[in-house]
């Protein structure tokens, strides 16, 4: 049996690091950046053109927010700067060694009228980016579909180099025992692997403290999008905000969001391919965590514990939906906070079970700088649940989708993103849409 927990823990840590990795800028442009970078990687003379079709939900997560470095928002700077100066072998990362002169460029390429990005039409996946770029005698065309990074197809002048569109379960096993494992795991089993497992084996998640704490740092220091962190941060000094932990929370968190969506050049701790549900999985257990004045070691359990709870709930999901996720990241943190305050399993789940019941019915509208408030919503609320938890509080499976056992919660809460949500993601689509239409 101890051969068998053994084997399960390390797909667990497994899931993390694929799960949790750092990632500059909105991940739904940097995917397209990413396409983008690998295609014109095949050119051998300026480009021409670039041209782009995305899923609707990739443009829903992509039209409203700023790219790093360029001061512009939407999928045509991604597209151009990823070809300009992206690094295609880079990952979520592959706009960090662009330049002001890759900038510069890659506006020209748009004011010259070389870059079309369009949705792509009755596409059957959720995630999904094709690019063509051409220069005066060769071009190329990547697509990437089902995560940001899973680039299946590349044609070269005509010529298909790369094809896993057909590959499915013949690609790496790694993958497969990930989600079968998730599947198969339960909030009490991860709870067991937390706070058991050695914790030189997972003590790797520390770095999404120091690299989402800079973040934070970087949005108090400088002002980015709708600035959240910096505004609470004055009406404390105006003696509007109280000066506690639960506003330390809130400012230090939504502050991180700030400049990720605001367009800074640092990049996030990203946790299921979005860098704000990174944020809200670390940014509120970093801050009790200070508060407490706990070790290296349980620091390092509890950002795990949030973490894979977050990838855990996350995996149920489609890979967008209208859910926001970022909430449902937070609730990772929530369980994470009580399990500082008192260690038993009984108050972690109490604390996501009114998670659930408070806040499950937040949309995503798409990228943007709104976001950080929703991230600063699920700080608040996860610290709220948490209060609650301590004081033996919770929703019960007697309110609303809340069932009288956390994991049967999350299930509920899953089936709606799963299907009844799709109907709100399509009403969100053609909101949007007729937005950007009417604006030009």
């Amino acid at each position: 049996m101890k051969e068998q927990l053994s084997s399960r823990w390390k797909i667990l840590i497994a899931a993390v690091k694929q799960q949790v990795k750092p990632a500059l800028g909105c991940t739904e442009p940097i995917s397209l950046a990413l396409a983008a970078a690998t295609a014109a990687s095949y050119l051998q003379h300026s480009i021409t053109r670039i041209s782009a079709e995305v899923s609707p939900n990739l443009m829903k997560n992509g039209m409203g927010v700023t790219v790093p470095g360029t001061g512009m928002v939407g999928l045509s700077i991604a597209a151009s700067l990823g070809a300009v100066g992206g690094d295609c072998k880079a990952g979520l990362e592959v706009l960090k060694h662009a330049t002001s002169e890759h900038v510069e460029q890659s506006k020209a390429l748009l004011a010259a009228g070389i870059v079309n990005v369009s949705i792509k039409k009755a596409c059957q996946e959720v995630l999904y980016s094709e690019v063509t770029v051409e220069d005066s005698e060769n071009s190329a065309t990547v697509i990437i579909a089902g995560n940001h990074t899973n680039i299946v197809k590349i044609i070269h002048n005509g010529h298909v180099v790369l094809d896993n569109t057909c590959a499915g379960t013949e690609q790496s096993a790694s993958p497969c025992e990930i989600k079968e494992t998730l599947a198969q795991t339960n909030t009490q089993e991860i709870y067991q692997f937390v706070t058991q497992t050695p914790v030189e084996e997972i003590s790797f998640i520390l770095e999404s403290a120091h690299l989402n704490d800079a973040l934070s740092k970087e949005g108090l220091n400088n002002t980015y999008g709708l600035h959240i962190g910096q505004t609470l941060q004055r009406q404390q000094q105006r003696g509007l905000l109280a000066k506690d932990l639960l506003s330390e929370i809130m400012i230090r968190t939504s502050a991180a969001s700030d400049a990720r969506m605001g367009g800074a050049v640092l990049p996030a701790m990203s946790n299921s391919g979005s860098g704000n549900q990174g944020i809200a999985a670390t940014m509120p257990v970093v801050v009790v965590a200070e508060y407490l004045q706990v070790g290296e070691e349980k620091m390092a359990r509890a950002l795990m514990l949030s973490h894979l709870l977050a990838i855990y709930i996350h995996h149920k999901f489609p890979a967008l939906s209208a859910l926001c996720a970022a909430t449902t990241a937070s609730m990772g943190a929530a369980g994470a906070i009580a399990w500082l305050m008192d260690e038993r399993y009984e108050s972690m789940a109490m604390a996501i079970s009114s998670m659930i019941g408070d806040i499950s019915g937040v949309i995503c509208d798409g990228a943007s700088n709104s976001c950080a408030m929703k991230v600063s919503t699920g700080a608040s609320a996860a610290y709220k649940a948490v209060l609650m938890a301590l004081d033996n509080t919770y929703v019960t499976g007697n309110d609303g989708i809340v069932a009288h056992d956390v994991d049967s919660t999350i299930e509920n809460l899953c089936a709606l993103a799963s299907r009844a949500m799709q109907h709100t993601d399509i009403q969100i689509i053609e909101i949007m849409e007729y937005k950007a239409v009417a604006n030009g």
